[in-house]
């Protein structure tokens, strides 16, 4: 379970200083056999943070992954309800809940079992808080953080044991079970339904069985897993495969359908010569040690590595727009929003060949920009872009790395902002101190509070809800974080007070082709930002809070 904290910015209303938000979640720690938590908080219109508006509107945190066990049974839910009960002083707007299919679909096609689901929806409910509920189509287990091991379906592994090739696949033949590869999206192997049909009616039995809780305002978002970790990439750094950071990572397409349809593809051009790479390397190799990364002559920067990168890439965001157009059919006309993650892959992208990006399927150079075509395609379904890494600065990366998380989340975030949608962020990693804090900060207002018209993040989830979260002093400073993303403004529960209302989800756009989207590759400098935050947790500022709200207890 995550948090999900809303940012907001004073407004005078009626005489008030009220907030304009965006959303910030919070993720809590992992705990065996357990499901997802985060919590969220959005940002309020004049707190130009990491979203299009101001302020703050909601903060989410994400609790331990495993809330539900295996078994789907909501477990100590006496001790989840004082947790977010005490959460809920912090001021967040509610929790980010994994809805793992590989628990609620587990025991056949279409047999689906949500009662602990909204078990759990309801002790949300009662401590007064938000949802924002993940569609997770992939394992919980097997990424940095992940104790805890929900597979995927039995019956849909069942099927994989007979068809391997219904996974991603690297060049030396080895399966990932984490997700299902895209490339069977719209081929009918499981009881007579595509992938795509089964994500889809997932999120509509979910949408039937929990529309009370819709209709009611308790869930407000619906983010749609796209891929490993719920993310919208390829699986190409994975601890199940022997990859350890930063290794650049190896390309998932060499199961037979994604073969078969690359060298369709090549054919077609008039270069049936051209093969699936063999140059790319190792999980754990670095880009000058292959033929295909290698920064001024690898096979990248040739027509047949350009044109394979692009045929790659195109496959990964055609597989995230076609899930998102179903998404949004199936919850068409409900007060939410859709969101869908991309990744920081922030290692190696001070790098001619951004090597770690590519093979994940982010087609990112000097000259390209990878990103502005996934925000072109989130736009077509009204989807909010969820960027993680937030919390990382460039001093505090190994320099063998070469890593760039301070340029990369302002590249992709100013793509949202650009393309205008909704942006919203996650750390990567847990952190407790006021640097991790207030470089999310700054980055869900890059230009600073009182900026109208300056972009911000519509929220942000902070990862995540743990007992080591809320000690002290950390809860003190989570505290200290969440009025800040709120402006220094007391909390609102009325979002439609600053301007953050919820309105019907409309239907997907298609003003243009899905080739002419493709195109959207020119790189653009970011927008600006301010080299530190205006809105600071400042030294011994948390801890000097908590001596002081200790001493007034005690008198009193």
């Amino acid at each position: 379970m995550t948090t999900v904290l809303r940012m907001m910015s004073p407004n005078l209303i009626n005489g008030r200083n009220l907030y304009k938000g965006s959303q910030i979640l919070v993720r809590g720690e992992e705990s065996k056999s357990r499901s997802h938590w985060r919590f969220s908080t959005k940002v309020s219109s004049r707190t130009p943070q990491a979203t299009a508006s101001s302020g703050v509107s909601s903060t989410t945190t994400e609790p331990k992954l495993g809330v539900i066990t295996n078994d789907n049974v909501l477990e100590n839910a006496e001790k989840l309800t004082k947790q977010l009960k005490k959460l809920k002083q912090s001021q967040v707007d509610g929790v980010m809940v994994d809805v793992w299919w590989g628990i609620v679909e587990s025991n056949g096609p279409k047999q689906y079992q949500w009662s602990a689901y909204r078990n759990l929806f309801e002790i949300v409910q009662s401590c007064g808080l938000k949802l924002q509920a993940i569609m997770s189509f992939h394992r919980c287990g097997g990424n940095i953080g992940d104790d805890v091991n929900i597979p995927l379906p039995k019956w849909v592994l069942e099927i994989g044991e007979t068809n391997p090739d219904i996974f991603y696949t690297n060049k030396s033949g080895n399966r990932n079970e984490e997700c299902l590869s895209l490339s069977v999206d719209n081929l009918s192997l499981f009881s007579g339904r595509t992938a795509v049909e089964m994500y889809r009616d997932y999120m509509k039995s979910f949408r039937e069985n929990m529309e009370d809780f819709i209709s009611s305002g308790v869930i407000i978002d619906i983010e749609v897993g796209l891929g490993p970790a719920g993310e919208l990439r390829y699986p190409s750094y994975s601890e199940t495969q022997g990859w350890i950071f930063p290794g650049i990572g190896e390309f998932q397409c060499y199961d037979k359908y994604l073969r078969s349809d690359y060298e369709e593809e090549v054919t077609r051009v008039g270069h049936p010569e051209w093969n699936l790479p063999e140059n790319a390397g190792k999980y754990n190799d670095v880009p000058e040690a292959t033929g295909f990364f290698e920064d001024s002559s690898g096979t990248y920067l040739v027509e047949e590595g350009r044109f394979f990168l692009s045929w790659y890439a195109r496959k990964l965001i055609l597989h995230g727009d076609q899930i998102l157009d179903e998404a949004n059919k199936v919850f068409l006309g409900c007060k939410l929003k859709l969101a869908a993650k991309v990744s920081g892959i922030h290692w190696w992208y001070k790098t001619e060949s951004h090597a770690a990006e590519l093979t994940a399927g982010y087609y990112n150079l000097k000259n390209r920009d990878g990103y502005a075509a996934i925000a072109k395609m989130m736009r077509r379904h009204h989807a909010i872009l969820n960027f993680t890494c937030l919390e990382m600065r460039n001093t505090e990366q190994p320099a063998k790395a070469k890593s760039g998380p301070q340029e990369l989340v302002q590249q992709v975030l100013s793509c949202g902002w650009r393309e205008g949608i909704e942006v919203a962020g996650e750390n990567a990693l847990p952190r407790f101190d006021r640097d991790g804090y207030n470089q999310v900060i700054l980055n869900a207002r890059p230009n600073g509070i009182n900026r109208d018209g300056k972009p911000r993040m519509f929220g942000f989830t902070y990862l995540r809800l743990s007992d080591r979260l809320l000690s002290e002093p950390n809860f003190t400073t989570f505290k200290t974080f969440v009025k800040r993303m709120h402006a220094n403004q007391e909390y609102c529960s009325e979002p439609e007070r600053y301007n953050h209302e919820l309105l019907p989800l409309e239907r997907s756009i298609n003003d243009e082709s899905f080739e002419k989207l493709m195109e959207e590759t020119e790189p653009v400098d970011p927008l600006p930002w301010l080299e530190e935050t205006n809105m600071s947790i400042r030294p011994f500022e948390s801890v000097l809070s908590l001596l002081k709200s200790t001493f007034l207890r005690n008198k009193s």
